[in-house]
């Protein structure tokens, strides 16, 4: 069942375009913090180790298992990378409006 808030977002833009794209480019600023801070990791590791793994990693064959992972990864950051316009998105299409909402509430007050 998809978890999702009803009731107006917050807007911080005067376009609302912009906030989704800055939603958008904020997860995408997570997954790179989180990335580059893991990478460091590695290359500190390896480094105290003595393992200088450059030329492995540029010549890597993923089998296929480790590519399924890697799309399934994929697959669930862009999911939520557009997490706000896809829950818009089945707003639009369910008829969730400000209006329609607004349309109810005078049609239950007067019956």
């Amino acid at each position: 069942m998809p978890r999702t808030v009803r009731g107006k977002r917050p807007q911080f833009f005067a376009n609302p375009g912009l906030d989704e794209a800055m939603s958008m480019i904020m997860v995408l600023a997570e997954e790179v913090a989180v990335l580059r801070d893991r990478l460091d990791t590695v290359e500190r590791v390896a480094a105290d180790k003595g393992v200088f793994m450059a030329a492995e990693i540029e010549g890597y064959e993923f089998d296929q298992a480790a590519l399924a992972a890697r799309e399934n990864w994929r697959q669930q950051f862009f999911e939520r990378m557009f997490y706000l316009l896809r829950q818009q998105a089945a707003e639009a299409a369910g008829g969730d409006t400000a209006e329609r909402y607004a349309e109810a509430l005078e049609s239950i007050a007067q019956n």
